[in-house]
């Protein structure tokens, strides 16, 4: 008998070389490289050579970014203080070496948590995280130096350590979500409605410490600076940071918005609830929720949608699931970059919603209606009679 031809080493080559162009297409995608850390590295400048106090002075963070880089273009640092911290050790060299740096470490810690946090063996492990960071938004958060890669990365490795019942690592690693809380406040909460109580300590702990250090560091004047700037950000500001959010994506009055958002958040607080037996669930949840009601965005944040998928994939392996992420994957690719299949930017919000219905089912429904299901075959089998 002639022996069945064996088709997965060609699809995993095939799928291979697919990851590989994808990740060199993002790569060589022309944007504007690094100006998000241009205005990190700037404020860390300014509170090395003028006082921690002032890294919410505008007109001096302003000042050190054309002093870094002319061609880059001005904007404000509104990020939280332990971002200026992070990166003033990169105030020593060049700056673009300095951008490279930040750069590469950034790309390496999303890799390598993806890499670690997964259940795959060999050459399975890397190409899966491989392909976890062709979505264009990774990449892109890459050239533009955010922190999102970070953020998304503790999100993942908390999935893992919770997972392996190390609750007060999986805790204190979640304390990176402060160096931008909007892209995924409400993975912290998880923590509460999944009781798993000593990561919610170790977290709040992390939360307290990096609170006191900051306030300690730019003092009573930068914390109301820092206050007064992030609740009256200025409009050509926020115009790009809108069209990821729920208002931006469809039209909808503020208070519209107001309530849609609590909607959201409610559904997600059952669900993580009751995925209290799954925390993997719970935090991929809540990551969707975070995204969902964030005021505003960025592409970069995207990311977390990564971390989402990520989870997902591997701790629901249903037909119906798979297809969900990778059709998702698809879209996300520079393959389909400039057709009429690319998702504009505010369509985005409509694959977050898509898979945050897929929980709520998953998390709500779906248990009822096996319990149903159970109880409808328990009563047939009752009136039948027993084996002899």
């Amino acid at each position: 008998m002639r022996p069945r031809f064996d088709a997965r080493p060609v699809l995993a080559t095939a799928f291979a070389g697919a990851v590989a162009i994808g990740l060199v297409k993002d790569l060589l995608r022309t944007e504007t490289a690094g100006v998000d850390f241009h205005t990190y590295l700037a404020a860390a400048i300014v509170g090395l050579h003028d006082g921690w106090a002032n890294i919410y002075d505008q007109a001096l963070v302003a000042a050190a970014q054309r002093a870094l880089d002319a061609h880059q273009w001005a904007q404000p640092f509104l990020s939280t203080p332990p971002v200026a911290v992070l990166v003033a050790p990169l105030a020593a060299i060049r700056y673009p070496d300095a951008y490279l740096v930040w750069a590469a470490l950034t790309m390496a810690a999303f890799a390598a948590a993806l890499a670690w946090s997964s259940p795959y063996r060999g050459p399975a492990r890397w190409l899966a995280a491989g392909a976890a960071l062709v979505p264009w938004w990774v990449v892109h958060a890459v050239h533009v130096g955010q922190v999102a890669p970070l953020i998304a990365a503790s999100v993942v490795v908390a999935w893992r350590l919770l997972r392996d019942e190390r609750d007060i690592a999986a805790g204190a690693v979640l304390g990176v979500v402060l160096l931008k809380p909007n892209t995924a406040f409400l993975v912290p909460v998880a923590l509460l409605f999944i009781a798993r109580w000593r990561a919610l300590a170790a977290w709040l702990a992390v939360a307290a410490v990096v609170a006191i250090a900051s306030f300690a560091l730019i003092g009573p004047g930068g914390a109301a600076a820092y206050v007064q700037q992030v609740t009256h950000v200025p409009a050509d500001v926020l115009r790009g940071a809108v069209l990821l959010t729920i208002a931006g994506a469809f039209p909808m009055s503020p208070f519209l918005a107001l309530v849609l958002r609590v909607a959201i958040v409610a559904v997600a607080a059952a669900a993580m609830y009751r995925y209290r037996r799954e925390p993997g669930m719970a935090i991929a949840v809540a990551g969707i929720a975070s995204l969902l009601t964030a005021t505003y965005l960025h592409g970069s944040d995207l990311c977390m949608f990564t971390a989402v998928g990520w989870i997902a994939w591997h701790e629901r392996a249903e037909p119906a699931w798979r297809a969900l992420i990778a059709g998702i994957w698809v879209l996300s690719t520079p393959f389909l970059d400039g057709s009429a299949l690319a998702p504009a930017l505010n369509r985005w919000v409509v694959c977050e919603l898509v898979v945050f219905i897929a929980f709520a089912l998953d998390a709500l429904v779906r248990p009822a209606f096996s319990r149903r299901r159970q109880a409808l075959t328990g009563w047939a089998a009752s009136g039948s009679r027993a084996p002899a």
